[in-house]
């Protein structure tokens, strides 16, 4: 594959910038640990209270995070104006996520004028062992001259 053109120099910064503005990634105590043209990965410790009733990390939980991951990978590709928001994303589980903590990539495959194209995975980590529990695709859009600051 290709490398991505990168059309912000400053795309890391705005990425962390707009990570940090995101109350739902704080809210679960998420962190954003990887940001390269087209690729980032978050990371989230274990808590009980991010957990289904068999103690195992939530669906729910995983899949915020690959969402999160892949907006921000397609992000990274965008001009320093504009936003990103999910048009569509599937995730399908694989195994359970039973472990010390979640780390979810986002990864380009496509990067358009308008819609991007990302896969999602997520490995949960147990004893140094990484176990991928979650893949998806996702689809996104580039909102073109629209800041994601808060207005």
């Amino acid at each position: 594959m290709e490398p991505f053109k990168v059309t912000d120099p400053n795309f890391e910064a705005r990425v962390r910038a707009s990570f940090a503005r995101q109350g739902a990634m704080r809210l679960l105590g998420a962190v954003l640990t990887r940001v390269e043209p087209g690729l980032v990965t978050i990371e989230l410790p274990y808590r009980s209270d991010l957990t289904q009733q068999h103690g195992f990390f939530h669906a729910g939980i995983e899949s915020t995070i690959a969402d999160s991951a892949g907006g921000y990978a397609a992000f990274t590709l965008y001009g320093a104006n504009d936003s990103v928001l999910t048009v569509e994303y599937k995730i399908n589980l694989l195994a359970p996520a039973d472990g010390e903590k979640l780390i979810a990539t986002g990864r380009v495959l496509k990067s358009g004028k308008t819609l991007s194209v990302c896969e999602l995975q997520v490995v949960v980590v147990k004893g140094g062992r990484e176990t991928l529990c979650a893949i998806g695709q996702q689809t996104l859009i580039c909102m073109k001259d629209q800041p994601d600051e808060k207005r």
